[in-house]
């Protein structure tokens, strides 16, 4: 039998019923919760959501209920998701959700156990981050024709999310107050809304600066940039004054690198940033200091880098080493 494509499953989804009240209103609670407790961002609330509502929606097909659900029942969905073809990174997140909001079940009294206590998490491949060589970085920030506003604001976001290592809703979500050329420095609200102050160095400035200069005025024609819906007024913008999405940075980034002569398939924006941290241990930075940069909140995120850092020392030494 093959296994199921992704449009199977959204196919396999959209077929189950609808979300319960009670199981919407529950879910709701949690999200409240966990956003007072941890300032979660958007994204991680609606990943935390999605989870919770496809368990809701398949119970919902036979006595429904997702707050009394019990350990059998996990089961079962974990199995019918085997059979719609979700991958063991997909089902490991799923896990993550779940064992958050029977906890918060419990920790407010609705619940006296947990149905995941015996749940294991599938096996993960350790996978390395892919990462750019720094001739095909330089050949990417290149790409940008930056005799126009557009390229020219682009290779500004090129060079910022490269030389901040930033990721990419960082980047389009930048507010223009953030940068402080006179002191060279970039304030960044990453996951669970913690700032960094991350440095920049000389091109990055040099570009931001034009950018600055010519290519934000000539997109907003002479006219304010609105703010959002915090007040705040993005950094960069299209000719509509509003700020990128990812989606579109997204496509940005693949045609950039086609032009560049790079495989789209090997790049994406999350890609500069795996290229910036690799770079810096590549030339001996400390790890510290880089878990710094990236705002990591543990050092063992930061650690899978330096596997990369290895790979690259033991090619070296297979290329060079008369006994490699």
């Amino acid at each position: 039998m093959p296994a199921a494509t992704p449009a199977d499953r959204r196919r396999n989804t959209h077929a189950l019923p609808p979300v319960p009240p009670a199981d919407a209103a529950a879910i709701a609670a949690f999200i409240d919760a966990i956003w007072a407790e941890h300032g979660l961002a958007q994204a991680s609330q609606d990943s935390y959501r999605r989870d919770l509502e496809g368990l809701a929606r398949w119970r919902n097909r036979g006595e429904g209920g997702l707050a009394d659900a019990e350990r059998e029942t996990l089961f079962e969905y974990l199995g019918w998701r085997a059979q719609q073809g979700y991958s063991p990174r997909s089902t490991a997140r799923l896990l993550s959700s779940l064992r958050a909001f029977y906890s918060h079940r419990m920790r407010s009294g609705a619940r006296g156990d947990d149905p995941t206590a015996l749940l294991d998490p599938p096996a993960l491949p350790r996978l390395l981050p892919k990462a750019l060589s720094e001739s095909q970085v330089e050949a990417l920030l290149a790409a940008p024709d930056v005799d126009a506003a557009e390229g020219l604001r682009d290779r500004a976001m090129l060079e910022l999310m490269y030389a901040a290592g930033l990721r990419v809703s960082e980047l389009v979500g930048l507010p223009a107050g953030a940068v402080n050329l006179r002191q060279g420095a970039l304030r960044v609200t990453g996951k669970g809304s913690k700032d960094r102050l991350v440095p920049l160095g000389d091109e990055s400035q040099h570009w931001l600066q034009r950018y600055l200069d010519q290519a934000r005025p000539a997109l907003a024609q002479g006219r304010t940039v609105p703010a959002d819906g915090h007040g705040q007024v993005p950094l960069f913008i299209d000719a509509a004054r509003k700020p990128l999405s990812r989606q579109y940075y997204w496509s940005l980034v693949k045609r950039y690198a086609a032009a560049a002569g790079i495989d789209p398939a090997r790049v994406s924006p999350h890609g500069l940033r795996h290229s910036f941290a690799t770079h810096l241990l590549n030339r001996g930075a400390d790890l510290r200091a880089l878990q710094m940069l990236l705002g990591h909140s543990s050092l063992s995120t930061t650690q899978i880098y330096t596997l990369v850092a290895r790979e690259h020392l033991r090619r070296l030494h297979g290329r060079h080493h008369p006994r490699g």
